[in-house]
């Protein structure tokens, strides 16, 4: 099995062909794919169109694929393999309310995030549902040195929904609040294969930086979040029926569109990877 791989842009993203993941990969291809995937944090898998059974064995390539946290949108058959629907999701003023609105890493405040997560195209609509993508390693890298200084020890408490975040979130009961973790991360992390920094950011979850007072903490996470959200730094998916797309949340940030007909219908499995605990960058 010889792999085709074709970079996206300069700096991540790889599309991969030559393989086909309804059939068993040996070990010298999975070692060459999560080296890939170390190195280009997003890679595309055209044409595979594969099913929740396969799905799980493409997940775990990349390591333990781990529970879905919304229980209300997982397949009954396979309860490891989420869905994103448009039938789901609310409506205000005629437009879809689609989750993951605004640029985020999933699940930034469990003690051990997803290292990765999967999505396959099942069906799509016409135009738009576009997935974004930016590299908080580039974007790192590409800070001032004072601003580096600044920011290398700095950490943040990450919450089920900050009290200034962009999107809204699930209204959770006291009981149900109470069982969602908390959890205060690095605002510079270490990736725990390449060793490289990142920046690691999360508007919809941090609240606050700990140390600085309140305004001046959402001031500075603004200003890291539009450096690290522009579009030198994007790379923006355009789906097709079939697409197999799994990104490091430890290297990006993603963030769904709501820019297409209500009317249309947009479907998507989803798996997670588990991971460890993150890692500052600076100790």
């Amino acid at each position: 099995m010889e792999l085709s791989l074709r970079p996206i842009t300069p700096n991540f993203g790889l599309e991969i062909t030559g393989i086909d993941f309804s059939q068993p990969v040996n070990a010298q291809v999975k070692k060459e794919l999560n080296d890939s995937f170390s190195q280009y944090a997003v890679l595309v898998f055209p044409n595979q169109g594969l099913g929740p059974a396969e799905l799980i064995q493409f997940g775990e390539i990349f390591g333990r694929v781990m529970e879905q946290q919304l229980k209300d949108f997982v397949l009954p058959d396979f309860p490891l393999v989420g869905y994103n629907s448009t039938k789901d999701l609310p409506r205000k003023n005629g437009k879809l309310q689609v989750r993951g609105e605004n640029y985020h890493t999933d699940h930034s405040n469990d003690l051990a995030p997803p290292r990765a997560t999967s999505l396959v195209a099942v069906q799509i609509p016409s135009y738009g549902g576009d997935t974004q993508f930016v590299d908080v390693r580039q974007a790192y890298d590409d800070l001032d040195v004072d601003l580096k200084n600044r920011i290398k020890n700095l950490r943040s408490l990450h919450v089920h929904g900050s009290s200034r975040s962009p999107r809204s979130f699930a209204k959770l009961s006291p009981e149900a609040a109470a069982l969602i973790p908390r959890t205060i991360q690095p605002v510079v992390i270490r990736h725990p294969s390449s060793g490289r920094p990142a920046l690691y950011l999360n508007t919809g979850r941090m609240e606050g930086i700990e140390g600085m007072a309140q305004d001046d903490g959402f001031q500075l996470i603004e200003q890291l979040y539009l450096h690290a959200t522009q579009a030198k730094y994007e790379y923006r998916h355009q789906w097709r029926v079939g697409d197999l797309v799994i990104w490091d949340n430890r290297s990006v940030m993603h963030q769904a569109n709501a820019d297409y007909d209500p009317t249309e219908y947009r479907y998507l499995y989803r798996i997670m990877i588990a991971g460890s605990p993150i890692e500052p960058a600076f100790i």
